[in-house]
């Protein structure tokens, strides 16, 4: 479909010089002596060109009419009376670009291909901030547990505000996926969203990738640049993995949450931020304070709304629904056949204890889906992750005490644990393997407080 543009001028025989070079271009032309007829013709504009002095309204008066009525239109404001006053009260106002007469064709066309080309950019990033959004929207989130509806729940009720979040959970449970969803059901959605991977960052790097630097700060610092939280200005800063910030970091991070300010690395002047945080662990944070790791303010800082994320395994329930997702989702992707997956697969899966939990149900869903040769995913066809090791011993020895049930081998080895760290839950849940989250769970299962 051609691009309809409206040329608004107010002389008559520039207007047709323009309707001529743009009709010749491949443009439909729509023409308005006056802003006032323009109006009539501009919802149906894919781009409007208009002189800054005419009869009546001007330019920038019509320009701020069309944003009013909410037209996204680019309006490409032309005046032979320009000043870089004026220009900039049009680029303030919502132009897309300004044009000086006298001006020739050539430039007219190359300001008006950059102009679409700005637009096109702008639909296309709309598009795809509409797509992550249905995305994240609950109903493409599986969990139809309990437990993962009350999550749902807390987000619905956390996300308008500014709240900090501090999600918890194993690795692999989707802590990333409940960051993002939080993000998309707030205010902030159409606002920038950066992920800050603790872990990934060098302790020597950190300080300068969050709060950025000034040329000169260091050796090799050649331009000055922005860190991650200014690069998240208005909008959400998602902190994955924030159990491995290093102490002196963290008493940054600690000022961050505090007054939203900050210093960029070799300079003094302070610069004030708009940020949303959540932040993400896998780690016990309370037992990193115990011991001395973890800055005791800061957990508070980050710990105003804190959800925790239920391991696979804790809700079995969800593992048929993840599993019909992730078939439909990964089958066309991969060039499988597959087209469902059998009651009996669902029950091998089920059976299994997901260390990697639903990062590994996918993963586990995509290996078997390459390697299966039918239209349905069977038990037989499904890859788990077994090691060999543990089979090999599990057929040396008896895997129990006799006469013990593996619930009751569970308590009595929980019960020793709690004895050992005279009950001190957290040490317990350190000699044990586990997190504390996962130790409560536990303890409420045996019928023992489990705070």
């Amino acid at each position: 479909m051609k691009t309809r543009v409206l040329i608004v001028e107010d002389e008559d025989k520039l207007r047709r010089v323009l309707e001529l070079q743009l009709r010749a271009a491949g443009f439909e032309v729509d023409q308005a002596g006056s802003a006032e007829a323009a109006l009539k013709l501009a919802d149906r504009a894919g781009l409007i060109l208009t002189d800054l002095r005419l009869p009546g309204m001007d330019g920038l008066e019509l320009l701020a009419h069309i944003r009013r009525q909410n037209f996204e239109t680019p309006v490409i404001v032309m005046t032979a009376y320009g000043t870089i006053e004026t220009a900039v009260e049009a680029m303030k106002g919502g132009a897309a670009d300004f044009l000086p007469k006298p001006f020739s064709l050539d430039h007219l066309m190359t300001v008006v291909k950059k102009a679409l080309d700005m637009r096109a950019l702008q639909d296309e990033n709309r598009q795809l901030r509409e797509e992550l959004g249905r995305r994240y929207q609950f109903e493409n989130i599986i969990g139809r547990s309990a437990a993962m509806q009350e999550i749902f729940a807390t987000v619905v009720r956390v996300a308008p505000s500014r709240a900090t979040v501090l999600l918890a959970g194993e690795s692999g449970v989707g802590k990333d996926i409940i960051a993002r969803a939080i993000h998309f059901h707030s205010p902030r959605r159409d606002r920038p969203f950066v992920k800050i991977n603790c872990t990934a960052l060098p302790e020597n790097l950190m300080e300068s990738e969050l709060f950025g630097y000034e040329k000169g700060a260091f050796t090799g610092a050649a331009t000055s640049k922005p860190g991650k939280f200014e690069q998240a200005h208005t909008g959400t800063a998602f902190l994955d993995e924030i159990g491995d910030v290093p102490p002196a970091v963290q008493v940054k991070l600690l000022r961050v949450l505090q007054d939203r300010e900050f210093e960029r690395l070799g300079s003094n002047q302070t610069r004030h931020i708009d940020v949303r945080i959540v932040a993400a662990t896998n780690q016990d944070l309370r037992a990193a304070l115990e011991q001395g790791t973890f800055r005791e303010d800061l957990y508070y800082r980050l710990n105003v709304v804190p959800i925790n994320l239920p391991p696979l395994r804790e809700r079995p329930e969800d593992i048929p629904f993840l599993a019909e997702h992730f078939v439909r989702k990964l089958a066309a992707g991969s060039g499988s056949r597959v087209e469902s997956i059998t009651d009996q697969a669902i029950r091998r899966l089920m059976g299994y204890h997901w260390p990697g939990n639903v990062r590994e149900l996918e993963n586990v869903i995509e290996r078997s889906l390459v390697l299966c040769t039918s239209d349905r995913l069977d038990a037989a066809d499904i890859r788990l992750d077994i090691a060999p090791r543990a089979r090999r011993e599990s057929a040396a020895a008896p895997v129990l005490p006799e006469g013990m049930t593996l619930d009751e081998y569970e308590q009595a080895i929980i019960r020793e644990a709690l004895r050992q760290a005279e009950g001190n839950k957290s040490q317990a849940a350190r000699l044990l393997g586990l997190t504390r989250n996962a130790l409560r769970y536990r303890l409420s299962q045996m019928g023992i407080e489990g705070g």
